[in-house]
């Protein structure tokens, strides 16, 4: 048997202990992220990724925009929560990147559904805030976004949530 002896310098001997002690820090890290998607999804009445993209509410006189050309759809990971909506930027993300209070949303309605240029339909709806903000969302799965329509009409109190399945028809 062939005893191997490997000296390391206190120099690479630092070098490992660092490597080790970062690698140990992200780990704790990404187990963070893994808990709290864990109890995010656990808690959530609703989760999932959306396409959304914002828009503000005209002002009075002023000219409509019309934006059909651009693409600005953004994949957000979307939960709804207790008297919330949360937009993150991806689902492993610890905080939300903007939020809306159910209790601020004043409309919530389909739009019609679009082709991208990948060749899926995309099925889309609007939630309007008493502040003029928009948040259009779409998805390629017109089932996902008959439950968001089902489930901020309910939360919201703004309609009866068969209207929102009759919507997409």
């Amino acid at each position: 048997m062939i005893s191997l002896q490997v000296e390391l310098t206190t120099v690479e001997l630092e070098s490992l202990r660092s490597e080790i002690a970062d690698l140990e820090e992200k780990e704790a890290h990404l187990k963070a992220q893994l808990e709290h998607l864990d109890e995010l999804l656990r808690s959530a009445r609703l989760a999932g990724y959306l396409f959304i993209r914002t828009r503000w509410t005209a002002l009075p006189g002023e000219p409509p925009i019309d934006d059909a050309d651009v693409d600005d759809w953004l994949p957000r990971f979307v939960v709804l929560h207790g008297s919330c909506i949360f937009f993150y930027l991806m689902s492993t993300d610890l905080s939300p990147q903007d939020s809306t209070l159910l209790s601020d949303i004043v409309e919530v309605g389909p739009l019609p559904s679009f082709i991208r240029e990948d060749e899926h339909t995309r099925y889309s709806f609007y939630i309007l805030t008493r502040h003029g903000l928009r948040y259009e969302c779409s998805s390629i799965s017109e089932i996902q976004v008959g439950s968001w329509l089902a489930a901020l009409r309910t939360d919201c109190k703004l309609e009866s949530n068969t209207t929102a399945l009759k919507d997409l028809s």
